[in-house]
């Protein structure tokens, strides 16, 4: 029996939240899983890493699952750090911005809200970024 590639749906539902509370921030089908865009960029994405697939991404995140994971764009020193923490934190190889996150029953909620604000902010274009609620710097 093979395992379900779905993602939880008590996590599409708290990154629905999330994303869906930002400027012109909208819902769709990826190839796997579940995105969040802006304009026509990604800035989140959530699967579900099962019996080593998709392969990319278990690679990415080191693991054959059961595992659910989310993507998400960010820059420079923040990503690098990041990525340095390790778990639950990965560096996918695809793009020089791009981060992944295991999303668990560890799960730190506040902050993957900081993350998805940010990863949109890197996306957006400067009109939407400006209608943004950030901390400052």
């Amino acid at each position: 029996m093979t395992e379900s590639t779905d993602v939880p749906p008590e996590i599409v539902a708290r990154l629905r939240s999330m994303c869906l509370g930002l400027p012109e921030a909208y819902q769709e089908p990826a190839w796997v899983g579940t995105r969040w865009r802006v304009r026509k960029r990604t800035f989140a994405h959530v699967l579900t890493i099962a019996s080593g697939w998709p392969p990319a991404y278990a690679r990415a995140a080191a693991s054959d699952g059961p595992i659910s994971v989310m993507t998400f764009r960010s820059s420079g020193p923040e990503l690098d750090a990041l990525a340095g923490v390790g778990h639950p934190f990965f560096r996918p190889p695809w793009g020089p911005d791009v981060g992944g996150m295991v999303l668990d029953s560890g799960t730190d909620w506040d902050e993957v809200a900081e993350l998805l604000t940010e990863s949109y902010c890197v996306l957006a274009p400067m009109r939407l970024v400006a209608l943004v609620d950030r901390p400052p710097d």
